[in-house]
This record gives C-alpha cells, sequence and structure tokens, in this order.
C-alpha cells in the first residue's frame, strides 16, 4: 500500500503572537503507531487519544499502519489542546478520506472531544488576526467566543469534526463564528459624585491629561478610592487598535473582561495580598500579570504600604519600559505594560497622622516603618503626589452639587492629549528625557526656580525630568504654548510634597 502525506496549517500561541505551525502527517508501512514529534507539551501527546476516537466516532477510518505527525517548526513549543482538529484533518487527509489540496487555504484550531464535538478556547483573536494576515480562512468551534474579530476576515464555528469536512467538502457550508454583543461605551460612577477634595480632582485631571502616575494620600474615608475609581471616566475612549491589543491579552490570559463598555480603558485593582508574579505575569507558564491586563489602562495599588516589597520593586521595569519580558526555561515571552500606576494610601498604620479631628495612637518609629515599606525608587518614580484632608463638612454643602461632570473634564484631557499627539506623537508622560527638554523650553525665570528646588529638596536627575513633563502637561491643559512660571510652582509642589514625606 502506498504511503500518503498531508499538511494542514495551525497556530502556536505565543504571548499575543500566533506564528504558524505546520502539521505534517505521513502515513506508511509498518507497525500501526502513532508518534507524534516537534516539542509538543502534555496537552499536545494526549492528542492521539482523543484523535482516534474523534475520528471513529465521525465514522471516519483510523488507519491501522504507522503514522507520524511533525508539527514544524520543531523548536518553537506548542501547549494547548487547539492541535487536536489539524492533526485530525491531516490523518484523514493523508489517508485520502478528504482531498488534502482544500485544506491548504484554512487554518485550524480546537479541542476535539472523544465524540468528535470540538471544545472552545479563549485565545482565539491572535489567531484571526494572524490568520487574516497570511489570507487563510480559520476554522473553530462554535463554542469559541470573542467580542471582537476582524470584520474583514472569514472565521468558521463547527460543532463537531464531521462537519468541519463537510464544509472542506462543500457538502453543507459552516456558519461564520460572529463576535460576542459589545456593552456601548458608558459609565456607571462620575466625577460629580465626589464632593469638595477640588485640589485633589485637579491633580487627577493633570494625571489623566498626561497619563502621568499619581499616589493619593489621606485619612481613611476621604475619597481616595472613589478618586482613583473613576479615573477612567475622564480619560478619552481607546481606539479600535488598542482595544483589540487589550481583547487580546485578555484572550490569552483565558480571562473573562470585567463587565466593562467597549473601547473603555481597563482598571485593576489587585489586592494587597498579592505575589510580584501575579502583578507581572508568570507563575509556571507564561501568562499575563496585572499589569499586562491594565495595558492602555489604569492599575490601581490601594493600600500601597500593604503590598509586599518585592511585588512592587517588580513595578519598576514595566512603568519605565512599557513592557515585561517573561523568562522560563522553555520560553521567553513579552507582554505589552503601558499602564497608568494610580496609587492610594493612609499616612500611617492608623490613618489619622497630622489630622487635627481625630487622634493618632502611632509612635513615631510605627510611622517610619510604615512609610519605609515603599522604596525611594519607586517613589521616584510616581510623578504626582495629592493630599485629601478630611472634608465632612463639605458633605453637607447644598453648592457642591455644582461639581464638574466627568464628561466636562474629559473633554479638556482630550483637548490636552490632542495637543500632545500631535506636537511628538505621544503622551508627555511617555516622552524621553531629550524629547521634554525640547518641547519645554524654559524662561531664565523658571530656569531659576527649577535649580533651586533642585538645591533644596535634593531632586535626583529622575524627578527634574518628571517634573518638567508634569509643567508641559500643565500647560496643555491651559492651551498655552510654553511653560510659565505658575505652571512649573504647580508641578514641584506636587513633587516636593513627595521629597519632604518621607
Amino acid at each position: 500500500m502506498s504511503t500518503g502525506i498531508a499538511v494542514v496549517y495551525s497556530r502556536a500561541i505565543c504571548g499575543l503572537q500566533a506564528p504558524l505551525v505546520r502539521v505534517e502527517t505521513h502515513i506508511s508501512n509498518g507497525t500501526p503507531k502513532l508518534n507524534i514529534v516537534g516539542l509538543q507539551e502534555t496537552a499536545v501527546r494526549e492528542s492521539k487519544v482523543r484523535v482516534r476516537s474523534a475520528i471513529l466516532s465521525s465514522n471516519f477510518d483510523f488507519p491501522t499502519r504507522h503514522i507520524t505527525i511533525n508539527l514544524a517548526p520543531a523548536d518553537l513549543p506548542k501547549d494547548g489542546a487547539l492541535f487536536d482538529l489539524p492533526i485530525a484533518l491531516g490523518i484523514l487527509a493523508a489517508s485520502k478520506q478528504i482531498p488534502k489540496e482544500l485544506l491548504l487555504s484554512y487554518e485550524f484550531a480546537g479541542e476535539l472531544a472523544l465524540t468528535g464535538e470540538l471544545r472552545g478556547f479563549k485565545a482565539i483573536l491572535p489567531l484571526a488576526l494572524a490568520a487574516r494576515k497570511a489570507k487563510r480562512n480559520l476554522v473553530v468551534s462554535k463554542q469559541t467566543h470573542s467580542s471582537m474579530l476582524p470584520q474583514d476576515h472569514a472565521t468558521y464555528a463547527a460543532e463537531n469534526l464531521r462537519q468541519v469536512c463537510q464544509h472542506i467538502l462543500d457538502l453543507k457550508k459552516l456558519p461564520m463564528l460572529s463576535n460576542s454583543k459589545t456593552v456601548p461605551l458608558q459609565y456607571s460612577i462620575d466625577m460629580q459624585d465626589i464632593k469638595g477634595q477640588e485640589p485633589a480632582k485637579h491633580a487627577l485631571e493633570i494625571a489623566a491629561a498626561g497619563r502621568h502616575s499619581i499616589l493619593f494620600s489621606g485619612p481613611p474615608g476621604t475619597g481616595k478610592t472613589m478618586l482613583a475609581s473613576r479615573l477612567p471616566s475622564i480619560l478619552p475612549p481607546l481606539t479600535f487598535e488598542q482595544e483589540t491589543e487589550v481583547q487580546a491579552i485578555y484572550s490569552f490570559a483565558r480571562t473573562n473582561l470585567p463587565n466593562r463598555g467597549f473601547l473603555q480603558r481597563p482598571f485593576r485593582a489587585p489586592h494587597h495580598t498579592s505575589s510580584p508574579a501575579s502583578l507581572v505575569g508568570g507563575y509556571s507558564s507564561t501568562q499575563p500579570g496585572e499589569v499586562s491586563l491594565a495595558h492602555h489602562g489604569i492599575l490601581f495599588l490601594d493600600e500601597l504600604p500593604e503590598f509586599q516589597r518585592k511585588a512592587l520593586e517588580v513595578l519598576r521595569e514595566p512603568l519605565e519600559s512599557g513592557t515585561v519580558m517573561i523568562s522560563r526555561a522553555a520560553r521567553k515571552v513579552m507582554f505589552p505594560a503601558t499602564f497608568q500606576l494610580v496609587a492610594a494610601m493612609n499616612p500611617c498604620p492608623c490613618g489619622y497622622v497630622a489630622t487635627p479631628t481625630q487622634k493618632c495612637n502611632c509612635t513615631m518609629t510605627q510611622i517610619l516603618r510604615y512609610q519605609n515599606k515603599i522604596s525611594g525608587p519607586l517613589l521616584d518614580r510616581i510623578d504626582i503626589y495629592a493630599e485629601l484632608p478630611n472634608h465632612t463638612v463639605d458633605l453637607l454643602n447644598p453648592d457642591d452639587n455644582k461639581a464638574e461632570s466627568s464628561a466636562t473634564i474629559r473633554n479638556r484631557v482630550i483637548a490636552a492629549q490632542n495637543i500632545q499627539l500631535e506636537r511628538m506623537g505621544k503622551y508627555n508622560a511617555h516622552l524621553s528625557n531629550q524629547e521634554i527638554v525640547k518641547v519645554s523650553v524654559l524662561s531664565t525665570n523658571c530656569t531659576k526656580l527649577i535649580r533651586d528646588a533642585i538645591e533644596k529638596f535634593s531632586l535626583s536627575a529622575r524627578s527634574y525630568y518628571r517634573i518638567l513633563k508634569v509643567a508641559r502637561t500643565i500647560a496643555d491643559l491651559s492651551l498655552v504654548d510654553n511653560i510659565n512660571e505658575q505652571h512649573l510652582l504647580e508641578a514641584l509642589s506636587m513633587r516636593s510634597k513627595l521629597k519632604t514625606y518621607w
């Protein structure tokens, strides 16, 4: 009996990338056996059991010959059960039960049940984007869902192996996989909900306009968490390309997207007991962490000193680079992590130091130990420090009902960000040192002012450039071309408080 060979296209999942995998099937004479080679992991090695039962349950013949499956390239790690479907089709094509030429215009991915049914998976978006780029159609399980799929690409949905074969033979076409319903962009909370705390609101607006990191400090119940949670409502919506990146990260992480409006920026608030691996990603496999799940959005760390010191220190690199590299023995995966850091803390363990209406029970040693849980290098990467005093009396003031809405503030933020994007193509917080100097021409008085501040507060070089970035954002919100002394003083006050507090 003659030998047979067939090639079926599939994809591996490596971070947000989906490199092509050629599933090569060779059937020859010899001892009946099924071998799978090509750096496969446990779930792939177990495919031989599922594939054999699925083929027989779908009323096809399983060849009683020597079958070799090669997953090429061999040096690419392959995990998951999504190779079940292409392996089964390769066997059917190599045994001439379906024409192998008809498979070349498709890519296949999906786990097979013993009955031949196809099971869904969540990491579909990277596969769909890669298949579209390769100009091949994609066939997956009907159980696979995504809130975003390329509109100009054919992604077919099958219930079982037999339906896939009927589609290939043009006997019965598969339906297209439709996008899941997306929630329209809307915000359930608004800046109008916060009474008083006008300086903190203004600081949050500056942070939003330039995508700066910000730290809120104040006694319990002063509105730190309320302010942070309303930051997405004053930020512009994501672009379609940015939303695609966010969807791809959540798809790869096999994590359901939070209940958020379509194009609304993600807001992640991990618990203070979170480990370093849960923040930046990793564990035993290469999974994205909270910093990547907050990509193009906000990472909110409440009770900042209560986080493990190691967990906070791992944030320093993604804050600077906007990426996270996860290295394991088998592979290295890079995830995007361009997030805006928002943190909140009490000034002392009990929270009432320097509060005239409440008595603080903490000793100076306890206060210093509490504050020193946050390292200097991490604090140096925070652009804005905002204090929130106790303001119970403001809650009884009827004039506070005139507070600005999120929509009003968002319009100013968008106007300031448009200026930044037109000027340098990026937000002020993301400018390099050379770029911020280029767009921040200081007068003689401003130069003297910043020089005196550096000497008085012993500011680092990083602090100097971050002060310039905040001052540039304040000027952009004021719709003026050059930084003046007032802009610089305001930026210095937000930074000098941070330096004198510790």
